[in-house]
């Protein structure tokens, strides 16, 4: 929202002197977040001034059409002859007034201006366009003066154009679409400067009339519940727009079209009241408000062929829709530049389906954001008044009798407040009287009783806060019709603290209660990112949204409980629905986004929740924000809420060791996805003998190269390549590995004990056993250990080798054992001995041989 003071100082007497720093921090300090405060009188330096086209011509052989201006400035370039521009626009002739900035002077940005030649002539200065003089984005043209303006050759520009005032843009939050407008920001400085406010819908208005100004059937009363229309007849078509509209458009960022579509966006932006100009005359029969049908199709403004949807409302006459209500008008019922009977039409729309369509069409208006925000229903009739002494006052014609006004808007339902409410909530004491000015400061009816409150179980315990002065006064607050976000005691609070002063709000931090730091698990997921970071993987935080195709993708069967999911009311994007069910979709989408961008090395994790629905689970209890919700409410509530448990994933492709001067590099496969798993349990404080990593299935892994992470005899995770038709579906490298682990599903870590440390050397003893191809190497390993004894202390597979020699089906799994005596030396023949037990067992269980015996 951008809007200039001097259109504010029309209706709040801000101080002549108001620095623009005061101005700023005034809406700051009102919750307005102010974007820029630019004084137009510094944003252009040195000579700017009125000039007037003497001749034009048109030069050649260039690769866009130039034009050679002489131009009268006046005595302002020093000798009172013409001045030699060399110019690109079209869209002015001889004897209009343009705006120049002669040699010396400097546009914003820093775009000094001089003297030089250009195109085979000399060129002293510039004819500007509004966006080069920063009015405006329109850059189509040069700024061509209205023939009204008094300004002679020479006269300083800054006035004509607007550019001696302060121009203030602001970025609005979705509660306050009131302030989206002239008279919301005049009411909002008011409040905050102490000074007067005229409110310029406080205005006469002539009411509904037995004949209505053109027949309206309204369907939908729900999605529109006010609709209001006057006719204005036989206007001059020829008559332009005044500068001093003009002028405020542009600086607002708002295009100047013609004289009736300018006065309904002038009134827009003053009000806040959207407005829509139809040609009367190329309307056919009643109009009618409704939903429209599906597949209708309606060419808006913008010239775009829509298909309309069931959800959306549109304005039809006997051809069919003419204009998509509250969002953009149609092509066959726009003012054109020989309209000479106008129909005004204001109305008042549902915001949720304003919003709900401007999304799908993808169709931002002015008008859309101003109705998805909230706008007063009590404007139509004010603001047709206000266009139609506009329209006839500059276009002449004659204003019609006849008012139609459709009108089922319900009234404002009172909010009940305790008085005391505002002190309990914000730690601040504000006296009842206090409480009753600022609301009705905001334009609020107050109305004081008394009633038994009962205790507020979620009172602010700040020292000297409490209940004392007012404590059982009840406040009867009806809202303005400007303020539909007042609806609860919530919002009547934070006007109090808000006009009061946020200031004033003590920052107290909340003391931690002692003896309690973070939880086990909390403690526990640290470690195991602080484990995977620490192994090259970089986290990432993917969306947890996801598109209905994503499971056939994944390749997930029709029995898989990762295949029903979520679905949201109100998504981000109609294209992701869903939430995750599983951390790998999104996972792998974020591989596929860095590999098409050239990073062919990827090894990435996340920790993060999934969702799973609860079939047949019914809707959570209606809980207001009035009071703390009952034990019993948070148990109906939670039964219905998807289960979360929080899993962690990890994704790799590419070299996971870099080739280089040093040697080869090896790229990432299967078992640095199932070595990953292993670490992640590590970091979580499962024991290894507790762990158990042995074959198994499961989407989206490749079946043979899948890994079940086991803890317990519990599957808690996979781990593996990926299988080729998921690598295919979602476009990425061959080889892609990955592992999920559920760590909710994970024990709690048992109690660490000290290990203990022998001070005697160990036996090194190095075995090849070959086994069937089938035989997990974990089983193997749970073989040895078993066999081996208590002088066993540490196992580990070294090498896996497969070759003609050893067989078809067959395989040789190499470990490395490590023998070792708490009270001794151990004497070779022991740790021969404990080998040759170790491999009897592995022998005896799964046939396995040493190899080359």
């Amino acid at each position: 929202m951008r809007v200039s003071v001097s259109w504010l100082r029309e209706y709040v007497d801000l101080p002549a002197d108001l620095p623009t720093g005061d101005l700023e921090q005034a809406l700051v300090d009102l919750g307005i977040e102010v974007e820029s405060v630019v004084d137009l009188r510094e944003s252009v330096t040195g000579p700017l001034v009125v000039g007037e086209v003497l001749e034009i011509e048109e030069l050649t052989g260039f690769k866009k059409p130039i034009r050679f201006c002489r131009v009268d400035v006046g005595a302002a370039n020093g000798t009172g002859e013409p001045q030699e521009i060399v110019c690109g626009a079209r869209n002015f002739a001889v004897g209009d007034k343009v705006v120049v900035i002669l040699p010396g002077g400097v546009l914003p940005g820093g775009f000094a201006i001089g003297a030089r030649k250009t195109y085979g002539r000399n060129s002293h200065g510039m004819i500007c366009s509004a966006q080069e003089l920063g009015l405006g984005d329109d850059h189509s043209g040069i700024v061509v003066l209205p023939e009204d303006v008094k300004a002679q050759p020479g006269d300083d520009a800054r006035p004509v154009v607007g550019l001696d005032d302060v121009v203030v843009e602001m970025e609005i939050t979705p509660d306050r679409g009131y302030a989206l407008s002239v008279r919301g920001i005049a009411r909002e400085l008011s409040h905050a400067l102490g000074v007067p406010f005229r409110d310029p819908a406080d205005a006469p208005a002539p009411g509904a009339t037995a004949e209505p100004a053109y027949p309206v059937e309204v369907r939908d009363p729900v999605g529109c519940d006010r609709f209001a229309a006057r006719m204005v007849r036989g206007v001059d078509p020829t008559v332009e727009t005044p500068g001093w509209m003009r002028q405020r458009l542009t600086v607002a960022g708002v295009r100047s079209i013609s004289l009736a579509v300018d006065i309904t966006n002038y009134l827009m932006l003053e009000l806040g009241q959207p407005m829509h100009a139809f040609d009367a005359d190329r309307i056919a029969g009643t109009l009618v408000v409704r939903r429209a049908e599906a597949g209708e199709k309606l060419t808006t403004l913008d010239g775009v062929n829509r298909t309309l949807s069931a959800e959306d409302l549109v304005i039809c006459d006997e051809t069919g829709p003419i204009s998509l209500a509250a969002v953009m008008g149609g092509e066959t019922s726009e003012v054109l530049a020989s309209t000479t009977n106008v129909l005004f039409e204001a109305a008042h729309w549902d915001p949720a389906t304003v919003g709900r369509t401007a999304r799908r069409h993808k169709l931002f208006s002015e008008a859309a954001k101003r109705w998805e925000r909230g706008v007063d229903p009590a404007l139509p009739l004010v603001a047709l008044e206000k266009a139609v002494r506009l329209l006839t006052d500059l276009a002449g014609g004659t204003a019609g009798e006849e008012v139609l006004d459709i009108d089922h808007v319900a009234p404002r339902t009172p909010v009940t407040l305790p008085v005391d409410l505002p002190s309990r909530r914000v730690g601040v004491t504000y006296s009842p009287d206090r409480v009753v000015e600022l609301l009705e400061q905001v334009g609020c009816t107050v109305t004081r009783g008394t009633d038994r409150l009962a205790e507020d179980p979620g009172a602010v315990g700040t020292a000297g806060v409490g209940p004392g002065a007012g404590a059982g006064e009840v406040l009867t607050v009806t809202p303005p019709s400007w303020r539909p976000d007042l609806t609860d005691p919530a919002d009547l609070v934070e006007e109090v603290v808000r006009l009061d002063g946020y200031d004033r709000v003590p920052s107290v931090l909340p003391t931690a209660p002692p003896g309690r730091g973070l939880t086990w698990q909390q403690q526990r997921r640290r470690a195991v990112a602080r484990s995977l970071a620490e192994r090259g993987y970089v986290e990432v935080l993917a969306q947890p949204f996801v598109a209905p195709e994503l499971v056939d993708q994944l390749g997930l069967p029709a029995d898989d409980p990762r295949r029903p999911a979520v679905r949201l009311a109100n998504p981000l994007s109609e294209e992701e629905p869903l939430l995750r069910t599983t951390l790998l979709g999104p996972l792998l989408g974020i591989v596929k986004r860095n590999v098409g961008r050239g990073q062919r090395d990827v090894a990435i994790y996340e920790i993060g929740t999934v969702f799973h629905p609860r079939p047949g689970a019914g809707t959570p209890p209606a809980m207001g924000v009035d009071r703390r919700p009952t034990d019993e409410e948070f148990a109906a509530a939670d039964a219905v809420v998807p289960a979360q448990p929080r899993h962690v994933a990890v994704a790799l492709t590419g070299e996971i060791e870099p080739a280089g001067w040093w040697g080869a590099g090896r790229t990432a496969g299967w078992a640095d996805a199932v070595e990953a798993g292993r670490a992640v349990l590590d970091a979580a404080g499962i024991p290894a003998d507790r762990v158990t990593v042995r074959a198994g299935e499961r989407a989206p892994w490749h079946p043979g190269r899948c890994a079940e992470l086991v803890v317990d005899d519990v599957v808690v995770g996979h781990a593996g390549e990926l299988h080729p038709a998921v690598l295919a579906a979602l476009e990425l490298p061959r080889r892609t590995s990955a592992m999920e682990l559920d760590l909710d599903a994970l024990p709690a870590a048992p109690l660490a004990a000290g290990p203990t440390i022998s001070t005697f050397p160990p036996a090194l003893i190095d075995v090849a056993l070959v086994v069937d191809d089938a035989v997990p190497a974990a089983d193997v390993r749970a073989a040895l250990v078993e066999g081996a004894g208590a002088l066993l202390e540490d196992v580990r597979l070294f090498d896996v080798y497969t070759s003609e020699q050893l067989g078809e089906g067959r395989k040789s799994l190499a470990y490395k054992l490590t023998f070792r005596a708490p009270d001794r030396t151990l004497a070779g023949e022991e740790a021969v001995a404990a080998r040759d037990a170790a491999v009897a067992v592995a022998a005896e269980r799964f046939g396995a041989t040493l190899r080359g015996a």
